[in-house]
């Protein structure tokens, strides 16, 4: 049995509850003072044992109280210690002010391949191989900066807290050791958090129908794939899709533009680099893309725009796995399926070439097409509907639609930016109109023609932004007139009220039934 003994603190008021206990000979095996308690184990201390003991507990000084405890605190502590140590699935270790191992979790252990009573006592030199961490740990403090290591023949990234004692010297630290594919993971996860999978890709026009159904096949078969298509149709959207749908769902996905980084960024970035590869280069190096999405998808945007050097080393990887860090020594291999985009006629590349007909090949395994969005006008007020309920749920506003003349408007618009220009457009007017009806003016559609949007009737008698208005709504009424023959019938058509319609009709001269 464990009791809990409360006391009011005073010399020698310890042994004295001890000795209470070892006048009834019984045996005691563990005892923890953090006054004002003292826990102690007595495992042949029973329930009548105990409520024989605490008189004479209680006539001890200073004892106020007696009670029986489930678990001793100090084992507690320790129990959901190594709990949570093994819990971790990343490696870690704790370290004395002399680099060496005292205490290491269940990770570590398999990683180090060795007994955790044989890791403990080995110094972190030994471990890693490496002399020079030891000494930049003791010389500043267990403060490193994030550092490569490699510890049972793997790379790890290392994190170091430091530990102090009661005077707040340093007494040691804790590593903890991440694996590139463990972080990528996380990083992934964090990045592509709420990113959807097929039903994502909005639209129900035949093209889109036809490329959802291609892409699922495509998704399942692990083999590069290219995804063509102009500025803003959706290809990282739809690399997404198809990592989502792929048997590496469950793992990293990543996108690199290509066209964003310079050459050696861009280098660094996809490939990483080996400790002292340039001015600024993390201690020990740093991972690329590729080691981070060892497992998953990697998705290359616009490739088209990448430097011949870089067009050679990703061949190298697609032709066996493997690649080299910028500085490194070594090879690496990873299982990566590749995705790339781009928005350029590769075949005019080769030809002129600037781009290499040999890693086209091997890019252009599986080929998706994007439809622009002028060539599926069906889907262009679906989208914008789906677009104007985001925007206003994202500002704040209350929910907002667009008026007829709007929607032809922006069926008449060429679109050049596809669906992110509509995304943009919908999103901008919904900003800066307050109105519950997005007409044309709010829409700002540069280079859009607008004109085209009326009927042609109306075309010719605009001058003014009124005039185009009102020659818009005359010809709409007297359009629906037949099919809509009194006021009341025509304002439910037109969700407004019958007064409102019969003001109009009045003032162009028309007349309802």
């Amino acid at each position: 049995m464990r009791i809990d003994v409360h006391f009011t603190d005073r010399v020698g008021i310890a042994q004295e509850i001890l000795a209470a206990l070892a006048s009834r000979a019984l045996n005691v095996s563990a005892v923890e003072v953090d006054p004002p308690h003292i826990y102690i184990e007595a495992p042949a201390l029973g329930a009548d044992d105990l409520a024989a003991l605490r008189e004479p507990l209680l006539r001890v000084a200073g004892v106020l109280s007696v009670a029986e405890l489930e678990m001793l605190p100090g084992a507690r502590r320790r129990l959901y210690l190594d709990a949570l140590m093994t819990s971790l699935t990343d490696p870690v270790l704790a370290v004395d002010g002399r680099g060496v191992v005292v205490l290491a979790n269940a990770a570590a252990v398999a990683v180090c391949g060795m007994p955790e009573a044989e890791l403990a006592g080995r110094s972190l030199r030994e471990l890693t191989g490496d002399a020079a961490l030891v000494d930049a740990l003791v010389a500043q403090g267990a403060r490193l900066p994030v550092s490569e290591v490699q510890v049972g023949g793997q790379r790890f990234l290392m994190e170091t807290v430091a530990l102090h004692d009661a005077g707040g010297s340093v007494a040691g630290a804790v590593l903890t050791l991440h694996a590139p594919q463990r972080l990528g993971e996380r990083i992934s996860a964090l990045q592509n958090h709420g990113a959807g999978g097929f039903e994502a890709i909005l639209g129900q026009s035949p093209a889109i129908r036809a490329l959802k159904q291609r892409a699922m096949r495509m998704a399942q078969v692990d083999a590069p794939l290219l995804i063509r298509g102009e500025t803003g149709t959706g290809k990282e959207l739809v690399a997404q899709a198809c990592h989502a749908g792929s048997p590496r769902r469950d793992q990293p996905f990543f996108a690199l533009n290509c066209a964003a980084l310079p050459e050696s960024l861009a280098e660094s970035e996809l490939f990483g680099y080996a400790s002292g590869a340039f001015t600024g280069a993390l201690r020990g190096g740093r991972p690329g893309l590729l080691e981070l999405t060892d497992g998953g998808t990697l998705f290359l945007d616009e490739v088209g725009e990448m430097s011949p050097y870089l067009q050679a080393k990703l061949l190298r990887f697609l032709n066996d796995g493997s690649f080299r860090r910028v500085g490194g020594e070594r090879d690496l291999r990873v299982n990566v399926r590749i995705i790339s985009a781009t928005h350029r006629a590769l075949e005019d590349m080769v030809a002129s070439g600037a781009f290499r007909q040999d890693l086209l090949f091997r890019l252009d395994v599986l080929q998706l097409n994007l439809p622009p969005l002028r060539e599926r006008t069906e889907d262009i007020l679906p989208l914008a509907q789906v677009f104007l309920e985001r925007a206003c749920a994202q500002i704040g506003r209350p929910r907002a639609r667009l008026s007829r003349a709007a929607g032809e408007a922006l069926l008449a618009s060429p679109w050049h930016g596809n669906v992110r220009q509509l995304q943009n457009v919908v999103f901008r007017a919904v900003t800066l109109s307050d109105a519950a009806v997005i007409d044309v003016a709010a829409l700002e559609l540069a280079g859009a023609d607008v004109r085209a949007a009326l009927p042609a009737s109306v075309r010719e008698e605009i001058t003014t932004l009124d005039a185009a208005v009102a020659g818009f709504e005359r010809e709409l009424l007297q359009r629906l007139l037949p099919d809509y023959p009194s006021t009341r019938k025509l304002a439910e058509r037109l969700g407004t009220s019958h007064s409102a319609i019969a003001a109009r009709l009045r003032r162009y001269g028309l007349k309802a039934a």
